[in-house]
């Protein structure tokens, strides 16, 4: 009887696609392996077997090609994974695939293990005549004579005693031995064309295990780590999620590595997750002191091979116990997952957001960690309103850490309005007096600043100051910013670039300003005032390569630069000793924007950023420039009341509907020709109103109604919690499906972003 496979291949397709097994392959044929299967009439792919069964499909069905291996690359419960992704944020489990599955696993962009060569003694020369002869032979050729004494004192072969060696041979690289007798490739060639050596390759992995040679025990907790400490362990043994919210520098780096070390001793594995690469590199070196070579660090800056090695390395019988990571990390296989960590939970950076799937990586974490049998810690100075709210309602575990390690007070938040100050002509730039002197000081005693500015480039806009052209993206509806140091105004939605120009072409006038301040002008202006201060920039420009992140946050760490200006990267959790001064250079930006989650990440930001300052020694100052300093939010931050902001943003959330009282799913919908987009969603939200009712907002144009040529409409369903999410998925579908019917609107394309940010 034939076996077929319900197979998923890496496609924006819905559902699965049907193969019959040839019965050559059948006992390789697994859950979870990979299979090669033809698609189409040329193309191949690389599909994972969802399910196997022997019902005869009731049409025409290929046979798989291939199966390149007979162990599964995945483990049951991460199928389980993907389809719980694919189902709930409403994505082609293809894309899931895409977004977990390292390339070099998919065999049509295949992965070449790196290998090394050596070099051996061949068999005819392992005995002492032999070797005597060779060095008579030798005798006019001294490089050849020298490189071959190197090998043998090398290898230790120079022991032989007739055919025996009198100590443990030893296996020597070919660049070994050249570096070693500091010769050239041919006169190693000589050697192998005389057939007295012979190479062979040995795979090698590019991953860095270097572990420190005497590994350090985890530092002692202070009495409220260990209180906080002891009631995560009390708290995880009635719920399956705890939230510790600890203020910024109050050690819960500490507990985390203290419940690694506990879960790692049971046999277990952990999953530490962070929302920036960025913060992997001075968590690596924290964590490699304790438990060396058991950890290792998975995220999308490393290169695809070293991802394809990490993954295989998961599926062997030696896997790692600790995985540190960005949210790819949580598709790595574990067998034995026994704590999932995920660090700054509020982060914005954890949502997925093109391509698809959309998906929330701490939500994505609880479900593994429930499809595993682990625990979930999520950690966090401000946390997010869903989850706060979920720890107040008891479904989840609550645990607080309120003082800072050492009793170190919280900074001293000083509120500036710029308004008043710009009127009576004091602010230099975008830098208030208040804020320089903060800055003197600080450099005057030794101490490093932090400034944030939530813009990169160099202004976000240019314009002409005779006639006000301002130019625009010729793709996006969107101004271009301009970046000083490339001389080129760039779209930060498509990427599209191009030279400024040297007058403006409606009216050729040649005084084009800058409007506004990116981090590329801070830093240009600082160095202004301060030109005896080292500055550096920290900013998505400067950060496009792992090294990059690595080189300026050791700088930083290690006092080589003095001042650091840059956008909410600098937000996120980094540990620095000497900060002695945090400058917010323009509070409003984060807060007038259209968006209901607007103040939430404006709090967060604006008190992680202050978090910065003084986390060891004095007390730190931070310095926020606003032109409405009566803002609540701003006196919510000033005052780290948490707990008054969170009571207030729950009075708006429930009267108009948001989470976490109600769901949200955001429809896209996008198409070239306008008119094609707007009937679309006309029809489309009548549709979907006829099942939902008032829950259909829209559509409406959102704030950047065509990115990448394509035009943009937005439809807003809002759900109460306790509807059914299987059947309002399913109405949302067959909405989709009737829509696409229609020969007018086939080639819209419609996304859904479920629990947007």
């Amino acid at each position: 009887m034939t076996t077929y496979a319900e197979v998923i291949l890496p496609l924006p397709i819905e559902g699965l696609f049907t193969y019959a097994i040839p019965d050559s392959l059948c006992s390789r044929a697994k859950v979870g392996g990979r299979v090669v299967v033809p698609l189409g009439k040329s193309k191949t792919y690389t599909g994972i077997i969802m399910r196997l069964h022997q019902q005869q499909p009731d049409f025409a069905v290929r046979e798989v090609k291939d199966i390149p291996e007979e162990r599964e690359v995945l483990l049951p419960l991460q199928l389980k994974l993907w389809q719980w992704i694919a189902d709930y944020y409403m994505s082609p489990i293809g894309d899931v695939y895409k977004a977990a599955l390292p390339a070099g696993l998919k065999v049509e962009d295949g992965f070449r293990p790196r290998t090394e060569t050596y070099i051996g003694l061949c068999e005819t020369m392992r005995n002492e005549p032999s070797l005597h002869l060779a060095f008579n032979l030798l005798a006019r050729a001294p490089k050849q004579k020298m490189a071959f004494s190197t090998f043998l004192r090398l290898t230790r072969w120079d022991t032989l005693v007739g055919q025996t060696p009198q100590e443990t041979i030893r296996e020597i690289t070919k660049e070994e031995l050249v570096n070693e007798c500091h010769c050239t490739d041919s006169v190693v060639h000589a050697l192998l064309e005389r057939k007295w050596l012979y190479t062979y390759e040995v795979e090698v992995g590019r991953l860095n295990t270097a572990t420190p040679a005497t590994l350090q025990q985890p530092k002692p907790l202070s009495s409220a780590q260990e209180t906080a400490y002891n009631q995560i362990l009390l708290q995880m043994m009635r719920k399956d999620v705890v939230l510790l919210q600890g203020v910024t520098s109050s050690g819960k780096t500490e507990l985390y590595i203290h419940l690694i070390q506990k879960v790692i001793a049971e046999h277990k594995q952990v999953l530490y997750l962070l929302p920036e690469i960025a913060l992997t590199v001075q968590m690596t070196e924290r964590l490699q002191r304790v438990f060396g070579n058991k950890l290792c660090i998975y995220h999308s800056k490393y290169s695809d091979a070293e991802r394809v090695e990490i993954w295989q390395r998961q599926r062997s019988d030696e896997p790692y116990d600790l995985i540190l990571g960005a949210r790819s990390a949580l598709f790595l296989p574990f067998a034995r997952l026994g704590l999932v960590i995920v660090d700054e939970e509020h982060e914005t950076s954890y949502k997925q957001q093109d391509p698809a799937p959309r998906y929330h990586a701490r939500s994505a974490a609880i479900m593994l960690a429930h499809l595993s049998g682990a625990k979930t810690l999520l950690g966090t100075a401000t946390p997010s309103a869903e989850s706060y709210y979920n720890a107040q309602s008891g479904k989840y575990g609550f645990v607080q850490l309120t003082t800072r390690y050492n009793d170190i007070q919280l900074p001293e938040i000083t509120v500036v309005d710029c308004k008043d100050l710009r009127r009576r002509k004091l602010m230099q730039g975008p830098f208030s007096p208040t804020l320089l002197a903060a800055m003197r000081e600080a450099f005057q005693h030794g101490k490093q600043v932090i400034l944030f500015q939530n813009r990169r480039g160099f202004a976000p806009m240019i314009s002409c100051h005779v006639c006000g052209w301002v130019p625009k993206c010729a793709h996006c509806d969107v101004s271009l910013t301009y970046h000083k140091q490339t001389n080129r105004l760039t779209c930060h939605y498509c990427g599209y670039t191009y030279v400024v120009p040297s007058a403006c072409p409606n009216c050729e006038s040649t005084e084009l300003k800058g409007r506004g301040y990116g981090t590329e002008k801070i830093e240009d202006q600082i160095r202004e005032v301060f030109p005896e201060v080292q500055v550096a920039r920290m900013d998505l420009d400067t950060t496009r390569t792992r090294n990059a992140y690595e080189r300026l946050i050791r700088d930083f760490s290690a006092c080589k630069t003095q001042l650091l200006v840059g956008t909410q990267m600098i937000s996120k959790g980094l540990d620095f000793d000497h900060v002695g001064v945090v400058g917010i250079l323009d509070a409003d930006s984060m807060l007038n924007y259209p968006d209901f989650r607007a103040y939430e990440h404006a709090f967060m930001m604006m008190a992680q950023v202050s978090g910065r300052a003084g986390r060891k020694g004095e007390r730190g100052k931070v310095i926020l420039q606003t032109r409405n300093p009566e803002t609540s939010v701003i006196r919510q931050v000033v005052n780290n009341d948490y707990e008054g902001f969170f009571r207030e943003l729950m009075e708006e959330r429930q009267c108009f509907h948001y989470p976490p009282f109600y769901r949200i799913i955001y429809i896209y919908l996008r198409h070239r020709h306008e008119q094609v987009v707007e009937n679309g969603a006309i029809a489309l939200a009548g549709q979907l109103r006829q099942w939902f009712g008032d829950r259909i907002l829209g559509p409406d144009k959102p704030a950047v109604a065509r990115v990448k040529s394509l035009c943009v409409r937005k439809i807003v369903v809002k759900l109460e919690n306790n509807l059914p999410l299987t059947s309002v998925r399913q109405y949302l579908r067959k909405a989709q499906k009737q829509i696409m019917q229609d020969r007018r609107y086939a080639t819209l394309q419609i996304v859904f972003d479920v629990d947007p940010l």
